[in-house]
């Protein structure tokens, strides 16, 4: 029987609740919204599946990776397709192929009013919304148990995920099925709550006095692609507006990310996936002019030789340039994300206050006595700075 004794010990893949053959394993949110097994014993029959499946941990299966992953920058040649997706477009260039040959795809969409889940695509017009970043965990209710029965019926299956979540796959999925499995991850920072996200715009649409129609995490069709823009469409207004960047800014102090992305196993080179897609932020040192224009460009890692075969049947869409460790090897490729300092405040904060008493709240990432020093011999300094 899986028992979760640190909340950084579980991702939330539902490798373990996919795999109960007697359903004694529900998937529930915690404060914040991050889902975590839960046992109904009076059905568990102590079997040990949940527990032999989950591969959040340092064991997880690389037996086909290369030593190395192949290592590109690549974005489509289209412009127009690279304008729809967040970087370079090459996750749209691989589920086209795939739905052209029969395949079905995954991937993370809306429901419930921008509520981020796993959806299954069987056309191109239900996979566009896989495009675009997402900065919310997806929920993977059902998920795993459609992707295998696709592949019991012989259907060629793409899957695109955090790496915990591909790896959880992978490993509830099992070897006999993994021929005709596509395994697609992301180099991912962390993860945020959900119910943070949720609360978020609805209080937008409060200010606003409007629902919210469309959002898009990083708009890049004003600023470009290395600009971090939240936008959204309301009901009662014209064209696009820009959030307040609370969301954005929150996210990346690394306070709303789930425990165990500080925990993460996978924060290397050695993934897994088939393919690795990520913002290639050091498109710059390839010496190429791929990315001069600002409007996005991927980094992909080639992590088996089916990833290779995959690629090579799009290459003549793209534009591509060799990468090398020294330009492609950003943080989340050597080490996981650390969580913030008043991570747990602000989930007793939010229990106990509500939203809006953590949105206007600052949290900062040292304690008082820590900043109170750091200020002061940043004023001490000043003071120093003007005698000479």
């Amino acid at each position: 029987m899986i028992k979760i004794q640190k909340p950084s010990d579980c991702c939330g893949c539902s490798a373990c609740a996919s795999i109960c053959n007697y359903n004694a394993i529900t998937m529930q949110p915690d404060t914040l919204g991050f889902l975590y097994p839960v046992v109904d014993e009076s059905k568990c029959t102590n079997c040990g599946l949940c527990e032999k499946v989950c591969a959040f941990n340092g064991n997880y299966d690389t037996s086909l990776n290369f030593i190395e992953p192949i290592a590109y920058g690549a974005r489509q040649k289209d412009i127009n397709e690279v304008m729809k997706s967040r970087s370079g477009a090459v996750f749209a260039a691989i589920a086209d192929h795939e739905l052209k040959h029969g395949g079905i795809v995954y991937g993370a969409g809306y429901t419930d009013h921008f509520r981020v889940v796993h959806k299954r695509a069987t056309t191109k017009e239900e996979c566009d919304e896989f495009r675009g970043s997402k900065y919310v965990q997806s929920d993977l209710n059902g998920t795993f148990r459609q992707v295998k029965k696709d592949l019991k019926d012989g259907r060629t299956v793409l899957f695109s995920g955090t790496p915990c979540q591909t790896s959880g796959l992978n490993s509830y999925i099992g070897k006999k099925l993994r021929t005709n499995l596509i395994l697609v991850d992301i180099v991912c920072h962390g993860v945020p709550a959900p119910y943070i996200w949720r609360d978020y715009i609805a209080l937008l649409e409060k200010q606003q006095g409007s629902p919210i129609t469309w959002v898009n995490f990083r708009d890049k069709s004003q600023f470009g692609w290395r600009d971090h823009r939240e936008m959204f469409k309301f009901l009662n207004s014209e064209g696009k507006s820009e959030g307040n960047m609370w969301f954005t800014r929150t996210f990346y102090k690394d306070i709303i990310n789930r425990h165990s992305c500080s925990n993460c196993h996978f924060c290397n080179i050695h993934r897994p996936s088939d393919i690795t897609i990520a913002d290639f932020w050091g498109w710059e040192k390839t010496g190429s002019s791929i990315n001069q224009d600002n409007k996005g460009v991927n980094l992909v890692l080639i992590n088996t030789e089916k990833g290779r075969e995959i690629f090579g049947t799009i290459k003549d869409r793209l534009e591509i340039v060799d990468a090398r460790p020294d330009a492609y090897m950003q943080p989340n490729l050597q080490r996981p994300t650390p969580m913030h300092r008043e991570r747990m405040r602000l989930e007793k904060d939010y229990k106990k206050y509500g939203f809006e008493y953590v949105y206007h709240k600052e949290y900062h990432k040292d304690p008082p006595a820590i900043r109170f020093l750091k200020n002061g011999k940043d004023i001490l300094r000043k003071i120093l700075n003007n005698f000479k």
